[in-house]
């Protein structure tokens, strides 16, 4: 184990297994079907909630794929509150501001949640010590694994499902409330023992769809599913920061000088601004070498809709669409194509699409001088985000890029040690930040292929202490010992645990 990664961890809990173990792990199959009846079909999901017959410690598990515009999840948690339940856990692939599950969590109804990501008052709310049990963070791919490995047991999936025909199958590309891809509840549909897909349009019939009606066996029309808008919650634009833009010229000429930038390759951006801005430098240079690529993946905006268009890459594998033309492209473009979260990034899927990526480009908080990355908290221990794919494309890769600026707002981007451990070192190679490039030195196949390129490439620590002139050593904030979660690795072991705030 290395020393980056000796860190305290909840009693019980498996220690960090190095991903080299993952060759000896065999793949659970799905099941082909659960049932050869059709659904029923219900107009009150309080109904639904009764034929249930939801019980003390059974788990609910959700998607997130309206983000902030979802209701059903909030309707779910009044429910809980109306049916006096207590003792409940919840597994939303993701929880976001809009989320009203503050008041549940206050009374004590809420037992573990477990999540890929976090933010907003739901974070707030368990780190002032009001979560009865644990909260456990997952990435995308390692909720995929537990559910399907049967270590996450769901009791009952609520799916909101933007359409929904008379046989009972669903679909996210059509509606009021389309949405796109549906990838992180399929996971949930194949293996909860009771799925209900929560529609606010029924069709007569669906010719494409993700969600088989064979595997549901509820179904209820609402009048709002939510709000499609709300999806485009965060940065989905290109930044016009000239830091973040000079970042995104570098990156573009390192892949390019890497020899990455080349017929057939496959990458993955995140969706904030200087994510995206890599993605259109890219974009514009493959172009102008006509290199045709293969696979764009991850959460996808009209950026990389445009580079399907615009035939630089043949396909889109799409997990979840971060903007309404997204949403277009996944219900017209036969090459936009969606998938579950398992065959995103389930560390022991046979055909994951992390593990065919040439590249990828990733954001984070802070980096240490063993190259881990933290997304999951700020520097002062605050929840605000989660690992998602980070940690599951950052193993897959075969180039893990982190992109970020050196400090933010007067905080160093480097650390020592980082606060809360999202993303191993031994999965990150390079960083790049608007006054330098640092390479992992496990990676000396990389640092060969950037000399004499003419980049700035410093020692890790080289740039730590520029920042430190900049903006001064940080103080060392002390955490709390009482321990209110962990960070749980795409394989389940255990990296990190999460505290409290003072």
């Amino acid at each position: 184990m290395k020393n980056s990664l000796e860190r305290e961890i909840p009693d019980g809990k498996k220690p960090f297994i190095s991903p080299t173990s993952y060759a000896e792990r065999i793949y659970h199959s799905l099941p082909e079907t659960r049932h050869d009846g059709n659904p029923v079909f219900l107009d009150d999901l309080d109904d639904a909630f009764k034929a249930l017959d939801i019980k003390p410690g059974m788990t609910i598990s959700f998607h997130h794929h309206l983000r902030n515009g979802d209701h059903v999840l909030n309707k779910v948690a009044h429910l809980i509150e109306k049916h006096d339940l207590h003792d409940i856990n919840l597994a939303p692939s993701s929880v976001f501001p809009e989320y009203d599950l503050v008041p549940v969590i206050e009374q004590g109804r809420i037992n573990d949640i477990y999540t890929s990501y976090l933010n907003g008052p739901v974070a707030q709310a368990i780190q002032k010590g009001f979560l009865k049990g644990n909260l456990i963070m997952q990435t995308h791919g390692g909720r995929a694994r537990s559910i399907e490995e049967g270590e996450l047991k769901i009791d009952v999936a609520f799916l909101a499902c933007p359409s929904v025909d008379r046989q009972g199958n669903g679909s996210g590309a059509f509606g009021k409330s389309a949405c796109g891809a549906l990838g992180y509840g399929i996971s949930d549909l194949y293996r909860a023992k009771k799925v209900v897909l929560v529609t606010d349009n029924v069709v007569d019939k669906l010719e494409k769809y993700q969600f088989d009606h064979r595997f549901v066996d509820y179904v209820v029309k609402i009048d709002s599913i939510g709000n499609p808008e709300g999806i485009v919650s965060g940065t989905t634009r290109i930044t016009r920061d000239p830091i973040g833009l000079k970042i995104a010229r570098d990156t573009s000429f390192l892949l390019e000088r890497l020899n990455v930038l080349k017929n057939g390759v496959s990458l993955q951006t995140g969706a904030g601004g200087t994510s995206l801005a890599v993605m259109d430098q890219i974009g514009k240079r493959m172009a102008e070498l006509n290199i045709k690529g293969n696979i764009l993946s991850g959460g996808i905006t009209s950026y990389h809709v445009k580079m399907l268009e615009a035939g630089l890459f043949k396909n889109i594998y799409d997990v979840q669409c971060f903007d309404l033309e997204a949403v277009r492209s996944f219900r017209e473009n036969a090459g936009h194509i969606g998938i579950s979260a398992s065959e995103y990034a389930n560390p022991f899927h046979k055909d994951a699409i992390v593990d065919k990526l040439d590249a990828v480009i990733l954001g984070a908080t802070e980096i240490d001088l063993d190259f881990n990355v933290n997304v999951t908290t700020n520097s002062f221990g605050s929840i605000i985000g989660g690992s998602g794919g980070h940690a599951d494309t950052a193993h897959g890769a075969k180039v893990t890029i982190i992109t970020s600026p050196l400090a933010r707002a007067r905080i160093p981007l480097i650390k020592e040690k980082v606060t809360t451990v999202t993303t191993p070192g031994e999965d990150i190679d390079i960083l790049i930040t608007e006054r330098g490039i640092a390479v992992n030195p496990r990676r000396k196949d990389l640092l060969d292929k950037l000399t004499g390129t003419g980049l700035p490439v410093y020692d890790i620590e080289e740039l730590m202490n520029l920042a430190h002139k900049i903006c001064g050593k940080p103080m060392e904030i002390k955490k709390s010992s009482e321990k209110i979660g962990y960070v749980e690795y795409r394989d389940g072991t255990v990296i990190d645990s999460l505290y409290r705030l003072r």
